[in-house]
């Protein structure tokens, strides 16, 4: 049974999910249709396997021959070729993928014979070999017609080899999402430029910019830096929407004199579904559509509220709004090698590194703002309110 601090993160998703525009579908060659995300799903063409082929390299023959332990080869088949025809009393010698010839109901396995330059000798009182034995019959994989990717599917390397087998010259897939970032702060300069103590060097931006340049179905538009300042915020809103699908933000989400965001949304008729959950870090993370159901995310400002907001609430968003089938990549179980008794009444993301085992061990941290923390983990666990212990938890990876 979930707690109403879990429940009301994944209903508050719901809720902006809603009411997302979806990105519109386009047709795309076959061969550049990797990584985007299906529109329509795709079916078989013709049955898989197309005909009945071999299992393994070895010799076609009938089981009625199966008594006579030697047997003369009458032909070859390889992969590619068209069925020959198997006279009684004979094999064929046959390899991964050939067609079955015509008369054949089993093939004897490479391995198990004693092969000579034009006959084929095998143990006649084996009770290995039946009919049907290492044939892989037609359709045995699916069948003309059936639903061989869903809507929503991403086309990973193994979906493609479904894609390629099909038939399909052209597929219908989502155009790609186009993703904008600004990150607001009067504190922040770029990223390897000299900063005076006051001052800091911007994480937030390069951080989900790699995020997003990892996922094949995502085009970063633009990312920039906005001063603190209502107009100068509200604008840069405004006028970043015009060209993307979705605005990411950093900063400027909380209840200080210098957070504009909220405000800026809805100066422009923006409609604000969340502000504030019963999270830490990233407690003042705010969702939000456009007028037209664009999404804007307002990330909270310190490093480690972005990272984990923008991995465990923005990207699900995303990936609504890119047209794929769930929401959320389903997120393996872990258990800790150091646990410890701290607990918190809101749902807590905690980072941690994993082993070659699996196994998730805390990183020490000092916070939302430890970017020292952030950079040394792998990913985090979400671990309930008054929860505490090994687990197991649910991990996220960055």
């Amino acid at each position: 049974m979930k707690l109403p601090q879990l429940d009301l993160i994944d209903s508050s998703l719901d809720r902006l999910a809603g009411d997302l525009c979806m990105v519109e579908q386009e047709i795309v060659d076959v061969s550049s249709v990797a990584g985007r995300v299906l529109a329509e799903p795709l079916l078989a063409d013709r049955d898989s396997p197309s005909l009945a082929v071999s299992a393994m390299d070895g010799y076609a023959i009938r089981t009625a021959d199966l008594s006579l332990g030697r047997l003369p080869i009458s032909g070859t088949c390889p992969a590619g070729s068209a069925p020959l025809k198997l006279e009684p009393g004979t094999a064929i010698r046959i390899f991964t993928g050939a067609p079955i010839p015509q008369g054949a109901d089993c093939v004897l396995k490479r391995e198990d014979t004693q092969e000579n330059a034009d006959t084929v000798v095998f143990d006649s009182q084996s009770t290995e070999y039946q009919l049907g034995q290492h044939i892989r019959y037609q359709g045995a994989n699916g069948k003309a017609g059936d639903v061989i990717l869903d809507t929503g599917t991403l086309l990973t390397p193994n979906a493609m080899a479904g894609a390629a087998s099909f038939g399909a010259r052209q597929l219908s897939v989502r155009r790609k999402l186009r993703v904008g970032i600004i990150n607001t702060g009067d504190e922040l300069v770029p990223a390897g430029q000299p900063a005076l103590p006051w001052q800091i060097r911007d994480s937030n931006g390069p951080t989900l910019e790699s995020m997003l340049k990892t996922q094949s179905w995502i085009e970063l538009v633009f990312r920039q830096q906005v001063a603190d300042q209502p107009e100068r915020v509200a604008n840069s809103i405004r006028d970043g929407l015009s060209g993307v699908d979705a605005l990411l933000l950093t900063g400027g989400v909380s209840m200080g004199d210098c957070d504009f965001v909220p405000q800026a949304i809805e100066s422009f008729g923006g409609r604000i579904v969340f502000h504030r959950l019963p999270i830490r870090p990233g407690r003042p993370v705010l969702g939000a559509l456009s007028r037209e159901g664009k999404l804007i995310m307002g990330l909270p400002g310190n490093p480690v509220s972005v990272a984990v907001t923008a991995r465990r609430l923005a990207c699900p968003m995303l990936r609504r709004a890119a047209g794929f089938s769930r929401n959320q990549v389903p997120a393996p179980n872990v258990t800790l090698a150091n646990p410890d008794q701290k607990t918190l009444d809101l749902v807590w993301f905690r980072l941690v590194s994993i082993d070659d085992c699996g196994q998730a061990t805390l990183v020490d941290s000092q916070g939302s703002g430890d970017i020292v923390s952030l950079a040394r983990s792998d990913g985090f666990i979400e671990i309930p309110p008054h929860a505490s212990g090994p687990g197991p938890w649910r991990y996220v990876a960055w």
